[in-house]
């Protein structure tokens, strides 16, 4: 290992960073995005941190729900993130390389016909096309995980629970390992666990974006105890809406979001997540059970059913 390498790596974890992985920009080929952000990009550094099992516990237990907003997202990605990466941009620097940030942007959107579930979606900018890296290939790239039928990051750390930044470097770094599906057993405890059935297909799946974020506000009755007997008294579909038998039109769904406002809205324009990532959940409760995972807690993650009103 170089020596650049090895202080990068006693750096990010010194400043806060739960998993560091490198990658040559030759993995990124052939769309060679880290080049277009970075002309003379020769290694992509993927920076990983760890959602708090503890911020999700009030959506565990049907609680309380902004804590995992606040903490679990908000606050990382907007605020702890961040500062890591910009102070191990500055060790890259300090070194005589160019440290490129890249932050997720979340109201920047590609494709005019989907929306990013986790935010506001009046709030985000669609059709916008500007070399933008997909975080969760590029993280599989650095070596940090693999990707799961889900979509999601898997790591052997933290299964779903973590997110990720990362910092494009003209530093040429010896790149790690990739990691082959091992974790995801295409089990489709996140697909069943989905309170909207926003994911689709039947192996690798697609996600539903607009289904996703109207069932992530809480949109199904039986995961969410603020919408009353009477909701939607009169809408047209309210059975199957409330329980999310409805595969909702992008209009449709929109709709159906601007009746689901029982929390103030995030400062960075984040939905309040009602649903907690019932598919990240699912998948981890699957990993802790099969003993897969390298980190071990005193108590399971759930011990029994999954609640749900008698709706």
């Amino acid at each position: 290992m170089s020596e650049l390498k090895q202080k990068i790596i006693e750096q990010a974890k010194k400043l806060g960073a739960d998993m560091i992985g490198f990658a040559s920009v030759q993995r990124f080929a052939p769309e060679n995005i880290p080049q277009k952000i970075l002309p003379a990009a020769q290694t992509v550094i993927g920076l990983g941190f760890r959602v708090l099992r503890g911020s999700l516990r009030g959506v565990e237990e049907g609680t309380t729900y902004y804590q995992y907003t606040t903490m679990g997202i908000e606050l990382l990605e907007e605020i702890y993130m961040p500062q890591v990466m910009m102070r191990l941009s500055g060790v890259i620097e300090d070194a005589g390389y160019i440290a490129a940030p890249q932050k997720n942007h979340q109201m920047i959107m590609a494709d005019p016909e989907k929306t990013n579930p986790e935010m506001n979606y009046a709030r985000v900018w669609r059709g916008i096309d500007m070399p933008q890296l997909d975080f969760t290939k590029a993280a599989h790239a650095c070596g940090l995980g693999e990707i799961g039928a889900s979509g999601q990051l898997l790591t052997d750390e933290f299964g779903p629970f973590q997110r990720v930044c990362f910092i494009i470097t003209d530093a040429k770094i010896e790149e790690d390992p990739l990691i082959s599906r091992h974790l995801c057993d295409a089990c489709g405890k996140c697909k069943e666990a989905c309170p909207g059935k926003a994911l689709q297909g039947e192996k690798d799946y697609q996600l539903n974006t607009w289904q996703c974020a109207a069932y992530l506000r809480g949109g199904n009755i039986e995961k969410n105890p603020f919408l009353g007997q009477d909701f939607l008294e009169g809408y047209p579909d309210r059975e199957k809406i409330l329980h999310g038998k409805k595969q909702l039109t992008p209009e449709e769904a929109k709709a159906y979001m601007a009746e689901l406002n029982f929390y103030p809205p995030m400062k960075h324009a984040y939905a309040t997540n009602v649903c907690g990532r019932a598919c990240d959940r699912a998948c981890y409760i699957h990993l802790e059970e099969k003993g897969v995972l390298k980190r071990k807690f005193a108590n399971k993650f759930r011990d029994g059913e999954d609640w749900k009103l008698n709706q």
